[in-house]
């Protein structure tokens, strides 16, 4: 029997070899509630994940045991008894020590990624396990994956347009003038599963944060397939220059929308960047674009997943800011209304609504008031995975960890990426009918950002200025004149919403 976990839905994990099924291998799933109970997580993601299960088991009809058990265990010894059973690797630390503890069960190499465990311990050990960055590593892969390659070279004659790719929204635009992303059709087996969860919740079994509305993610490879044409066809064109920009009535922007689909192992990521690399060889897209989005699947998605498992399930447990504020009881149920800062605000209201933003609201506006108010960096992590909906364990621990609250002191990155109002007030439009301003540190219109940037300067300035890419900022403490003011009134603020 070979068992297929909730993020192991596409083909690739079912082709011969490397331990793989065979193609008559009978095939197992377990649906158990306890991964429920042990969390509050988004309604939409519980939604999302048993839509994927439940849509992979209807496909694959009577080759497939679907179990449904209180727990992994119990599902196993239900459906296999004492039978050998094979898994894939799993994808996190927690469902490998599960897995290797069923003697019954042997471990297969990890899927749905470019690289081997192997080739990226080896590339690490070769650096001394210190100074990986992504960069590096990213052109690694390009190079062994022959991917936007001109022989030995890039095409184009530099690894990284990133420098292409920072530009603010157009001016007076309140959206970007493109088709809208892809969005599937619900069916029947959405209709059992929202009937499943109102279930759960009114007998009290579990509980849910967010809200459930039509699903917005695929759920099916027929699905996801054509989300990726969709956003190769018409999306891809603008999401270089508009990467890292921000509108409030238009939260997907240029983005692909895929990374879902990508973390339940209904899309390979080799696919993704064949499609986009096919789309610059044709002329239909831009090498900037095409760079960013291969940088983001290639290098970004790839290393975090390698760091993951590279630096050790005690990784997750770093805190050299020695941060441990609690999350607000706002910011934990997704009340964005109680919020005044817009950008807060706006941001918290996608993720309760949707379970999704992208990558510089997660990081410079979540992320980034998380750092400023020291909050505990485990319990922001936890907090990101159970609340988005391509969140999983190997996801967040490194983006959480490493790069948004800094918690390794540059293990995974060279700086903390934190910014005062002003960055926010350059990449978006959500600045201009805040009730704060930017641009003041005290005093009733104060940025909570442009203040707590500052907070945070000032409590760590000993270790900042020791790095060059932070001494500046922290050489300008003794400039500012209304600084302590501006941080007498923001620790004043505590933990109120914004």
């Amino acid at each position: 029997m070979h068992w297929l976990f909730g993020d192991q839905l596409g083909p690739h994990f079912l082709t011969p070899g490397e331990g793989g099924p065979g193609r008559d291998t009978p095939l197992l799933m377990i649906e158990a509630r306890s991964v429920f109970r042990r969390r509050r997580f988004h309604r939409a993601k519980a939604h999302l994940v048993l839509s994927a299960m439940r849509h992979r088991a209807a496909e694959l009809g009577d080759r497939l045991t679907y179990v449904r058990a209180d727990t992994y265990a119990e599902g196993l010894k239900r459906a296999a008894g004492g039978r050998a059973v094979s898994v894939h690797h799993p994808t996190s630390h927690a469902a490998l020590r599960l897995v290797r503890s069923l003697p019954q069960v042997t471990v297969a190499p990890a899927r749905g990624f470019l690289t081997p465990m192997a080739d990226f311990t080896a590339w690490a050990d070769g650096h001394g396990g210190t100074s990986l960055r992504q960069e590096d590593f990213y052109r690694r892969v390009r190079r062994d994956h022959d991917l936007l390659m001109d022989g030995d070279q890039p095409v184009g004659g530099r690894w990284n347009l990133d420098a292409d790719n920072r530009e603010p929204p157009p001016r007076k635009a309140t959206v970007l003038d493109i088709g809208r992303p892809y969005r599937p059709r619900e069916s029947e087996i959405d209709d059992e599963v929202r009937h499943d969860l109102d279930r759960w919740e009114k007998d009290g079994d579990v509980s849910f944060v967010g809200r459930d509305g039509p699903r917005l993610f695929p759920a099916t490879r027929d699905e996801a397939t054509a989300a990726l044409r969709r956003f190769v066809t018409h999306r891809l064109t603008t999401f270089g220059a508009y990467e890292d920009a921000m509108l409030a009535a238009d939260p997907h922007m240029s983005h692909s929308l895929l990374s879902a689909a990508l973390n339940l192992g209904l899309l390979d990521p080799a696919e993704c960047v064949e499609r986009a690399e096919a789309a610059w060889r044709a002329g239909n897209a831009p090498l900037n674009s095409v760079e960013g989005f291969v940088r983001q699947i290639a290098g970004w998605r790839e290393y975090v997943w390698q760091l993951y498992w590279y630096f050790g399930d005690d990784y997750r447990h770093s805190n050299v800011l020695r941060h441990t504020g609690a999350l607000p009881d706002w910011w934990n149920d997704l009340d964005a209304d109680a919020l005044e800062a817009r950008c807060l605000r706006t941001t918290l209201a996608q993720v309760r609504d949707t379970g999704w933003t992208h990558h510089i609201p997660r990081l410079m506006i979540l992320g980034g008031y998380a750092l400023q108010r020291g909050w505990d960096p485990a319990a922001v992590t936890d907090w990101f995975h159970r609340c988005f909906v391509d969140g999983y364990d190997w996801v967040m621990v490194p983006n959480v960890v490493g790069m948004s609250q800094y918690a390794d002191g540059g293990r995974m990155t060279t700086k903390p990426y934190t910014s005062g109002g002003a960055y926010v007030n350059r990449m978006s439009d959500l600045c201009g009918p805040c009730a704060y301003r930017p641009g003041d540190r005290t005093g009733e219109y104060a940025c909570p950002y442009t203040a707590g940037y500052w907070m945070f300067i000032d409590r760590h300035q000993k270790r900042l200025a020791g790095n060059h890419r932070t001494a500046r900022a922290v050489h300008q403490l003794d400039r500012i004149a209304d600084l302590p003011e501006a941080l007498r009134q923001e620790r004043a603020r505590g933990d109120a919403p914004p």
